[in-house]
């Protein structure tokens, strides 16, 4: 055991007398498991930023075909026109599924003779709703991912600091007349690994929460969506109902 700790301070001591003290000597000289905690951390590093440019593009594509929609439907063009126009699309955006659901219903019951408007309505809009509920599903598809890795990452890097410094400690304690140059590359290896964890949380709870404002952002887009498209159809079915009974 003396003989290690002895090899470990002159080799620490060597490699700050000689000047060559890098971060990336650090790492490659750290033990074992404080390396297995900083190639873990690096993982979720990669993993939160994969997610971070996936959910940014996805997030920026829904509020921009949101807008265009709600250009489109208060255009003065014809709902059915509308609803024809995305019939013929292969893919829809969110706020399109909405409508064609919604739609789509009012069509099926207004097609089999529900003449109740309370009945009608409700059925198109508790359609319009599960169809909205998919979505926002769909937005917070892997938001939960960003708010893990923000809140695990620092302890993750806070246990490899203290299980690098303990270690370091326990080498050192068998040295007679330790000192500075000795015990400062240790605790620099394991300090590291606490900035690796900061750097891999950081960032995903700085976007978590941005995305989240987002999410909750278009949530209301759709919401209020569905309540103006409710209004129109309660509207015209009103209209509809007071025409037939003249």
């Amino acid at each position: 055991m003396n003989e290690v700790t002895e090899v470990v301070g002159q080799e620490t001591a060597k490699v700050m007398s000689d000047g060559n003290l890098s971060i990336t000597q650090l790492i490659v000289d750290a033990s074992p498991l404080v390396q297995g905690v900083m190639l873990f951390l690096l993982l979720l590093s990669v993993i939160s930023w994969t997610v971070i440019i996936q959910r940014g593009r996805y997030l920026s594509y829904c509020s921009r075909m949101a807008k265009q929609f709600e250009n489109e439907f208060w255009g003065n063009i014809d709902l059915n026109q509308l609803y024809q126009n995305c019939k013929s699309k292969k893919s829809l955006s969110a706020m399109e599924k909405i409508f064609t659901a919604g739609f789509t219903e009012f069509a099926r019951m207004h097609k089999q003779g529900v003449k109740n408007k309370d009945t009608l309505m409700d059925g198109t809009y508790r359609a319009m709703k599960v169809s909205c509920s998919r979505e926002i599903e769909s937005l917070e598809n892997h938001l939960p991912t960003l708010a893990t890795i923000g809140s695990i990452s620092p302890y993750i890097g806070l246990f490899g600091t203290v299980w690098g410094i303990m270690s370091a400690f326990i080498a050192l304690s068998a040295v007679k007349n330790a000192t500075l140059a000795m015990v400062a590359p240790p605790i620099a290896e394991a300090l590291i690994a606490t900035a690796m964890g900061l750097f891999a949380a950081i960032p995903a709870v700085l976007f978590y929460n941005r995305y989240a404002t987002k999410v909750e952002k278009l949530e209301n887009q759709y919401l209020n969506f569905i309540d103006e498209f409710s209004t129109i159809l309660n509207r015209n079915t009103a209209a509809s109902n007071a025409g037939n009974q003249q």
